[in-house]
């Protein structure tokens, strides 16, 4: 189990990033042969993903809702990103023919991806008594004190009072 970092931390990266959100959804409980291929196509890119970090993955987190699995991971750049889901040689493109092959549009399995392009400074991110988690993770993590203490000033570089006094 992860260890909890105690205190307030957020995440410090000076470049812009790519946030990914990729999942799916499982449609149709009975259909596992349609499913359980989908869920399985993940290991393999993420494996390949970690193994070569000069793809420009920066790093991700997994998390299960009602209906399946997802995945929050962020990228270096949106070229990058498509770099990585349009070759041949990485493992998205022939999970992605696969699953056009067998699942198609009969319903079974849905699945959807959401990209942000993060433009330097525009983000902000606080993480209390967690483990190193997240942009933090995959980016630097940093504690949030001084002109990082507030969403305010880590997003804005504004000034304001905690609305509630951090932790000592």
């Amino acid at each position: 189990m992860a260890q909890v970092v105690n205190g307030r931390y957020t995440a410090r990266i000076n470049e812009p990033f790519v946030v990914f959100i990729i999942g799916m959804r499982i449609n149709k409980l009975f259909a596992v042969r349609k499913w359980l291929p989908t869920v399985r196509a993940m290991g393999p890119m993420l494996k390949e993903l970690y193994k070569h970090p000069e793809k420009g993955f920066l790093g991700g987190e997994f998390f299960f809702y009602g209906r399946g699995p997802a995945l929050v991971q962020y990228w270096r750049s949106f070229e990058d990103l498509e770099r990585f889901a349009r070759n041949p040689d990485d493992p998205h493109m022939p999970a992605w023919q696969r699953f056009n092959r067998t699942v198609g549009k009969d319903g079974s399995v849905g699945i959807f991806h959401e990209t942000f392009i993060v433009e330097r400074g525009n983000f902000e991110a606080v993480y209390g008594n967690m483990p190193v988690f997240g942009l933090a993770k995959a980016t630097e993590h940093v504690r949030a004190v001084g002109g990082r203490e507030t969403a305010r000033r880590r997003l804005m570089r504004g000034e304001n009072e905690p609305a509630v006094p951090s932790p000592e």
